[in-house]
């Protein structure tokens, strides 16, 4: 990996995190075109620079994470799950899914079908404006939905949404509530993995990390507002028909 190569990854996380598009599947794919090898440092890569772009909602989200207890209530329960998954599957995670072409293609094609549908599905299921309306009960259920994203290709932030409406938080809500369940899942993650592995890394491959990283959270203090607003205007539909254009091209090219 080159330093333009870290930039280059560093931006398309920035970009994806937040959409419900996988960013994973998206880093996996960037890296085939670059012509990066899927070794164990590209793997703790892309776990890691995940957690730049999570920063971002520390900024953005400041204020509120600093006065609302009740939403660190949510975020809390709906974090055990995922932690649990994680933890006890990292090495089927870190081994077998990540860089896994057909699981990337498979979860995206599937994931793009349901959010040409999602909209229709659970408007009448609609009763929570707010994340702090919402019970704990459900928070932890909507954590269930999001442990579904440690196969790469489901979106971590697709799989709380869709978690999220079904269960009666309104698009804004659910998109709000899977940026901030990111920031314990994405440094939980990353502490892990480094844990794990990053005695392993050359001092060059740090500096890389460190491109990346910086990239990916300055890519996502742009992207966040803006997916928002065209959360409202537009919907989940087109991001249903981007998903699975992508899972058609990635097949057709490296399946």
């Amino acid at each position: 990996m080159t330093e333009k190569d870290a930039v280059i990854l560093g931006i398309v996380e920035g970009l994806t995190e937040f959409l419900p598009v996988s960013s994973t599947g998206h880093l996996i794919l960037t890296a085939h075109i670059l012509g990066l090898r899927h070794d164990e440092f590209l793997k703790s890569f892309e776990i890691a620079i995940q957690l730049g772009a999570i920063l971002a909602v520390l900024i953005l989200y400041a204020n509120r994470l600093a006065k609302d207890i009740e939403v660190w209530k949510r975020i809390a329960v709906a974090f055990v799950p995922t932690a649990i998954v994680g933890f006890v599957l990292y090495k089927i995670i870190k081994g077998y899914f990540l860089g896994n072409d057909l699981l990337v293609v498979v979860n995206l094609l599937i994931g793009g079908i349901i959010f040409l549908f999602i909209d229709r599905l659970t408007q009448p299921l609609n009763r929570y404006r707010d994340i702090d309306e919402m019970s704990l009960k459900r928070s932890a259920l909507i954590g269930l939905f999001q442990a579904v994203a440690v196969m790469p290709g489901v979106s971590r932030s697709g799989a709380t949404i869709i978690g999220g409406m079904l269960l009666g938080l309104g698009r804004r809500g659910s998109a709000e509530f899977s940026f901030l369940l990111a920031v314990p899942t994405m440094f939980s993650a990353t502490a892990y993995d480094l844990y794990r592995s990053g005695g392993n890394f050359a001092s060059d491959q740090w500096s890389l990390l460190a491109i990346g990283f910086l990239t990916a959270f300055v890519t996502a203090l742009l992207t966040v507002k803006a997916f928002l607003w065209f959360l409202q205007r537009h919907g989940f539909a087109l991001f249903g028909v981007y998903r699975i254009a992508v899972a058609v091209i990635y097949g057709l090219i490296f399946l």
